[in-house]
């Protein structure tokens, strides 16, 4: 690698999707009062929760008057920690990302608690040639089992949606090929972007004999509003930098910024790709989203998982560390909450954590609460001595 002359020439950040520390100042207006992902995650194992890795870091330690339990302060940590909250209008992941890279999402976007207007479904029918069923709040997997026999009798497409701001299209791969389905989930994006304002449209392909039996593939894919301006990751790339996307990244950002990315199909894969990327000489930013938190455990409020998966990326975060070089800076942060002891199934408005982890630290300390999130991206421009727009405040200088 040659020689430059930033203090760090690989930067990692790894969002743990969901994983929100608290409820953030404004979670009355989203009705998040009481909100505490890690808290009750802690709670729920009764003192069996354990993440040494995390832990060693500073996670304990962000929360030293209000103690995660299983998760508690210590004397030394060996990172800088604190917390941050968000000023975007809402708290999907596209919001959470967006804002970590310098775009604060300031328009609402749409939601559909009582399903999709008749005139969108029209459209969706007359581009495809099938007809549309459900159009309600769905879970994923409740909505394959109670209506994937009719879809496959009938070719209909299962639409749905849920808390956040995204219209799902569920169909079995057997009736409606992955290129037909990638199809119908391209068009209906194109005619969700100004009007109906969607997150997010989604191919939620399935397979299996029957309702007891059917899976939905890791072929899913998200198709998000392309950012609505340059991000951190476009400001990195065109300085020639080397911008890696593992997971949903790619997907969030519509590969724009990115030099690679990789498709994930679990959090062990995504931590695979992260760690592989850790044995490859680059100078740049690697960034990692680690999506089953949420997808697999905060929507479907179960704490068990999601505590089992913290535990199991942590194991995995034990073999990151020792790769990382002198040069090197780590980020783990989240985007947003989805307490999996709350009401609802949808996300919550919660502080996210923010831990700094590089083997040159000479010691670890509080970085305090930060807002918004681009203070991160703001920080990883810094580094790289790349100008941002204003929208955050660098705390490079911080970690010492």
């Amino acid at each position: 690698m040659a020689k430059t002359d930033y203090r760090f020439n690989r930067v990692f950040g790894i969002v743990l999707d969901s994983i929100g520390i608290g409820e953030a100042p404004d979670a009355a207006k989203f009705e998040d009062q009481g909100s505490d992902t890690l808290g009750h995650i802690g709670e729920f194992f009764q003192g069996k929760f354990q993440v040494p890795n995390l832990v060693k870091i500073g996670l304990g330690n962000i929360r030293e008057d209000n103690p995660i339990l299983g998760a508690e302060p210590i004397e030394h940590p060996a990172g800088h920690y604190g917390k941050m909250f968000e000023i975007s209008a809402g708290k999907d992941s596209m919001d959470g990302h967006w804002e970590m890279m310098g775009l604060p999402v300031t328009k609402p976007l749409g939601f559909f608690p009582n399903g999709f207007p008749q005139e969108l479904l029209q459209k969706l029918e007359d581009f495809s040639g099938r007809k549309v069923i459900v159009n309600k709040p769905y879970s994923g997997t409740d909505v394959i089992h109670d209506y994937g026999e009719e879809q496959m009798a009938t070719g209909d497409l299962i639409v749905y949606t849920s808390g956040d701001s995204v219209l799902q299209i569920a169909a079995h791969t057997d009736i409606i090929p992955l290129a037909e389905l990638y199809k119908i989930c391209e068009y209906a994006r194109s005619i969700t972007i100004d009007e109906y304002h969607v997150g997010r449209i989604i191919a939620r392909p399935y397979s299996g004999p029957d309702k007891d039996h059917f899976v939905r593939s890791s072929d899913r894919h998200d198709y998000t509003l392309e950012p609505t301006e340059d991000t951190d990751l476009d400001r990195l790339h065109a300085a020639g930098l080397d911008v890696l996307g593992v997971g949903k990244i790619n997907d969030i950002f519509s590969g724009r910024g990115i030099t690679k990315g990789w498709h994930t199909v679990s959090n062990m894969d995504g931590m695979d790709k992260t760690i592989a990327a850790a044995d490859e000489d680059f100078t740049g930013f690697c960034f990692t989203n680690l999506v089953d938190f949420d997808a697999m455990y905060g929507h479907r409020r179960n704490p068990q998982g999601d505590g089992d998966a913290l535990m199991a990326f942590d194991k995995r975060l034990g073999e990151l560390l020792p790769k990382l070089h002198d040069d090197d800076l780590l980020f783990i942060t989240a985007d947003h909450g989805n307490d999996p002891c709350f009401k609802g199934t949808d996300h919550t408005r919660e502080y996210v954590p923010l831990l700094c982890y590089s083997p040159s630290f000479a010691q670890g300390g509080s970085l305090g609460i930060h807002s918004p999130f681009s203070d991160l991206g703001a920080t990883v421009l810094d580094n790289f001595h790349v100008v941002g727009n204003g929208k955050g405040q660098s705390f490079l200088a911080d970690l010492k």
